[in-house]
């Protein structure tokens, strides 16, 4: 069962995992050409912290022994879904998500990562990225959650030198973009 709050905004934790290149893993989910990072519901009686490696066990088949967690967001980052995207018959209504973002390293072979752990699997193919690219490629509505997690997140990721600078497409709106 979904926790939606009062709002009607669904909890939710998204995972940024790196590797020792300090790129990040998105995944194509089953059934459409679209890319995002993994994410998923939290329980009802769950912390977001147990419901990001439950997630991760189910979307990536990693457990907690192949990862070290580096970061988490300070507070909710939420989007809210287009018109189109809601589903009025359903109660409580869901207007959007509100995410906990984790940043993971990842210490086990990238050949662990798979995707048949459930019986329905959300994603079918995945590939390591450059730090901002997933901006460019998830959904157009998750878009500006992608930037606050990735700019809150990339000092913890680039801890010497602060996270690649952003790229030649990224929006003007977005340039310099502070939480």
């Amino acid at each position: 069962m979904d926790r939606i709050d009062t709002e009607g905004f669904r909890a939710n934790v998204g995972i940024i995992l790196t590797d020792e290149r300090g790129r990040v893993l998105i995944a194509g989910r089953v059934g459409s050409n679209g890319w995002q990072f993994p994410q998923g519901g939290i329980g009802p009686e769950e912390s977001p912290e147990t419901a990001m490696y439950r997630e991760l066990q189910e979307e990536v088949g990693l457990g907690p022994e192949d990862v070290e967690a580096l970061g988490v967001t300070k507070a909710w980052l939420k989007y809210r879904l287009p018109q189109r995207f809601v589903r009025h018959e359903q109660t409580p209504l869901c207007i959007g998500q509100k995410q906990r973002w984790f940043l993971l390293k990842l210490l086990s072979d990238p050949s662990r990562v798979r995707f048949d752990t459930t019986g329905e699997p959300e994603f079918n193919r995945c590939r390591w990225v450059d730090y901002w690219r997933p901006v460019k490629e998830v959904i157009y509505f998750k878009r500006h959650v992608y930037v606050q997690a990735l700019t809150e997140l990339g000092p913890i990721a680039f801890p010497d030198d602060g996270p690649p600078p952003q790229p030649t497409w990224w929006p003007r709106r977005w340039q310099n973009s502070i939480i």
